[in-house]
């Protein structure tokens, strides 16, 4: 049996808000962080191009069957654990505070240097347009900073407001999304499923690079957990959150892809790889005209604004989680007395998010070319390989806390499987994920080991030298049986 002695009642100025989020809530928040319209129109054609061309759709599929046997067993360990920092605390109970340590930093630096590649892309973007509109002199740096300072506005206030922003902006570019994918079956007809989805077109050569972007397009529904200890009677909400937006995530991805695959025929990979950047758009104006062309350009923006909150959130929840237990420094666990808000453990982030700016600015790099490129495919590889240990460890927590395997247990190892499979792919073909030639960025992922390492030699010096901090890894909000709220429909 696991340690599942609860830690004193954390002082007000220490803890969350309880009870201010419910599933929708959750379920806004998780798929802004996946950014659909930015991955249907950057990501999704270059699966095209460079994969296994009509068998895209099928390929999606696929990445879902795995985040959703995976997700089988991830919602059963939520009775028994609630953390911020989800994957920190379920590696820390299975399989030890020293691997959970390594875990939760290779999962801070993950979240952070996504969120710092999405600000990347945003910038890009949003400056090209402020351009047009006859502001030359902004630099895309300067974009950048002020969008950091929109974040840690934002941080300030309480969770559920935040929510609310992500809601509107998820709503649009979804729904965008889809006027386009009926447009195009209006006009060309439902098409043959076969076509798309049979076994020869789906395994067809370029299906390793095809898995690479499926499934680095489906993470970011696991951080359901890290809004735990914000959510209203989590045993419930956050269940139902982590189906809603595997559900809505992969019926989206792989409907779109079923209908540009209609609209295109069996040359889409001829035609996506012409120029992918401007795919969807020359789809949009031609299903439903130049305004629609001009909608979806505002429309990445607000979906790059929405998924770099939502990436800062995980990443300020995973700090706070950290600090609260110890490891760092207390001041970054205390909350605003007011509302909950973690305010304090978005400080290093913002600090973080404004040096890499500025470096790469004062160097003369491209945001979206160089930033964007250079730190997507760390921090997906990051999480990914996460998944993975997570997925691994939740059937021996399972069979620690109900003394046997069971067969719920055989869903999450299958899904890790699967998870396994395209971490490898993603890691061999790392490259196609950056878009680069470039050495130094290439080689970032051993970065990842480095931190692992980091965080794990953390945890041995403070099992010898603060065995108290040591115990508190990984465990501050462990709960073996439902609190009063999680009682309450």
């Amino acid at each position: 049996m696991h340690d599942t002695t609860t830690t004193p009642p954390a002082a007000a100025e220490d803890r969350l808000s309880e009870g201010v989020l419910g599933s929708v809530d959750i379920t806004f928040m998780v798929l802004a962080v996946a950014a659909p319209m930015a991955i249907v129109v950057a990501t999704m054609p270059i699966a095209f191009a460079l994969g296994n061309g009509m068998g895209v759709a099928g390929t999606y599929a696929m990445s879902g069957l795995a985040i959703t046997l995976f997700a089988i067993g991830y919602v059963r360990l939520i009775p028994y654990i609630r953390n911020a920092g989800a994957f920190y605390a379920i590696i820390s109970q299975t399989f030890g505070k020293v691997v959970g340590l390594g875990g939760s930093y290779v999962a801070l630096v993950s979240y952070m240097a996504l969120s710092c590649a999405t600000l990347g892309a945003l910038s890009y973007f949003l400056t090209g347009f402020l351009h047009t509109l006859g502001l030359d002199f902004l630099h895309w740096g300067a974009v950048a900073l002020a969008t950091v300072a929109i974040l840690a506005t934002l941080s300030y206030f309480r969770i559920d407001f935040t929510a609310k922003l992500l809601a509107v902006a998820l709503g649009a570019e979804v729904l965008a999304i889809l006027l386009l994918d009926f447009a195009i079956l209006h006009a060309e007809g439902l098409g043959t499923p076969r076509a798309v989805f049979a076994p020869s077109v789906v395994f067809a050569p370029g299906f390793g690079v095809a898995a690479i972007y499926a499934f680095n397009s489906v993470i970011g529904f696991e951080a359901t957990a890290i809004y735990q200890e914000e959510a209203r009677n989590p045993r419930v909400s956050i269940p139902r959150a982590t189906y809603a937006a595997i559900v809505v995530i992969c019926l989206f991805y792989v409907f779109t892809a079923y209908a540009f695959a209609v609209a295109n025929g069996p040359g889409i990979a001829a035609i996506a790889g012409k120029d992918p950047g401007a795919f969807v758009f020359g789809m949009a104006r031609h299903y439903l005209g130049r305004e629609a062309e001009t909608v979806l350009s505002l429309l990445v923006i607000s979906s790059a604004f929405a998924a770099a909150l939502g990436l800062f959130n995980n990443s300020t929840r995973y700090m706070f989680a950290l600090a609260r237990d110890g490891v760092l420094p207390a001041f970054l666990a205390r909350t605003r007395k007011a509302n909950g808000a973690p305010f304090n453990a978005g400080l290093p982030i913002v600090a973080v998010l404004s040096i890499v700016i500025i470096l790469f600015a004062l160097a003369g790099l491209d945001p979206l070319l160089s930033l964007t490129t250079a730190l997507t495919g760390f921090g997906s590889v990051g999480l990914m390989a996460l998944l993975c240990v997570t997925a691994f460890a939740v059937p021996f927590f399972l069979r620690a806390e109900t003394g046997g395997f069971g067969r719920v247990s055989l869903f999450p190892f299958a899904g890790g499987l699967l998870l396994l499979a395209g971490t490898v792919m993603s890691v061999g073909n790392y490259p196609l994920l950056t878009g680069t030639d470039s050495v130094l960025v290439n080689r970032l992922p051993i970065l990842l080991v480095v931190i692992a390492l980091a965080g794990g030699l953390q945890a041995v010096a403070l099992r010898r030298r603060r065995p108290d901090i040591f115990a508190r890894i990984g465990s501050s909000r462990i709960a073996g049986q439902p609190s009063s709220q999680e009682k309450t429909p």
